[in-house]
């Protein structure tokens, strides 16, 4: 079982909640406990949208509740019209998120609400406020998530998967079961590189100075992404077409195979290249090569087609596979120079800080 920084921020702002309303002796302080579960986020800025669009929610949900109660009573059923309309309004206040926590402030206020209610309603609101600022005072000081760090190892091992898968592909040593299980895993692995890499862009820099550096690696990292689903979807075509590949001239299985190791190789370097771990080198020369390989390919590919050495069948079955590693090559051309401008321009102030370990998923 893994215990990533979301849990135990959870952990203490549910603690310094307790602890606040036991020490301002406020009843109920489950209350406040439920309100920090609630309220705690991945990034400090979604916990600052939280915290806005929860107190507009339980103010909405406490003003009916209270009004509800001073007119028409504490009845279950009214309970529940309260409950549908301050669903309606939080939907149409597109504030959706808030609605378990409005719900639930509408429900303690409504239930046994005693004698002196406009005291009772107060303090109830005052406790469930007090657990929303907890999780964000917590959000904002404690384990702030570095995202960034997040994001480069996730993509680093979605690579090495894709490469790996694709080198075993390209040999006719892959087991297909085992690789259909795994291009599932892979696909779930990158929709949380892309969910990290919102984050990464939702973090807010404190000095206008930092904005351009944040948005040169914004720009780094969304080619990064895109640059693996490139490698993705050629190992999905190697998959899908794999028996046809096979059916080829030994010579342009060879060339395929040569050209996908070099390209899976100039990747990996690339994204060490980013972090300072490949010592630099411009990448004109890498490109002439690439570039050569690309031709030989593409030319040979088009012979077997204009001197009908196989079935224009199974040269059409290829070509698509032909244009993803085309596609491919030219990404990675251009995620290199980006790489190379990023560290040669600007340097002092794109260090990049990236931690050798990979850091648990929240």
């Amino acid at each position: 079982m893994k215990f990533g920084a979301r849990i135990l921020k959870t952990g203490v702002a549910i603690s310094l909640a307790l602890y606040i309303t036991h020490w301002l002796n406020l009843e109920s302080a489950a209350f406040a406990a439920i309100a920090a579960m609630f309220a705690i986020q991945p990034t400090i800025y979604r916990s600052y949208q939280t915290i806005v669009e929860q107190v507009q929610a339980n103010l909405i949900g406490a003003t009916l509740a209270i009004i509800a109660v001073q007119t028409l009573g504490n009845e279950p059923i009214v309970i529940g019209l309260i409950g549908v309309l301050v669903i309606a309004i939080n939907i149409k206040l597109k504030i959706e998120s808030t609605i378990p926590l409005a719900i639930v402030t509408v429900i303690i206020l409504m239930v046994n609400p005693g004698d002196n209610y406009l005291t009772f309603a107060i303090t109830r609101f005052s406790v469930i406020m007090i657990g929303v600022f907890c999780a964000f005072l917590v959000n904002l000081i404690f384990l702030p998530p570095k995202y960034e760090t997040r994001l480069y190892h996730k993509n680093v091992k979605n690579m090495e998967q894709v490469g790996q898968w694709i080198r075993l592909a390209t040999r006719n040593d892959a087991d297909r079961k085992i690789l259909k299980e795994d291009l599932t895993k892979i696909n779930e692995s990158m929709i949380k590189a892309d969910n990290y890499y919102l984050m990464f862009k939702e973090e807010r820099s404190y000095f206008k100075g930092s904005d351009y550096t944040k948005n040169r690696r914004l720009v780094l990292f969304r080619n990064m992404i895109s640059t693996t689903y490139k490698a993705l979807a050629i190992l999905k075509s190697l998959d899908q077409h794999d028996h046809k590949i096979y059916q080829m001239p030994d010579t342009i299985q060879k060339l395929i195979q040569d050209q996908l190791d070099h390209l899976t190789n100039y990747h990996q370097k690339i994204l060490m290249k980013y972090i300072g771990k490949v010592r630099y080198h411009s990448p004109d020369d890498a490109i002439n090569q690439l570039e050569k390989d690309e031709k030989e390919l593409t030319e040979y590919f088009m012979d077997l087609y204009d001197h009908k050495q196989v079935e224009r069948e199974q040269w059409m079955n290829i070509f698509p596979l032909i244009g993803l590693i085309i596609d491919y090559n030219h990404h990675l051309i251009h995620l290199d120079r980006l790489v190379e401008s990023f560290h040669t321009y600007h340097a002092s102030e794109n260090e990049v800080k990236i931690s050798d370990s990979y850091p648990q998923d929240e």
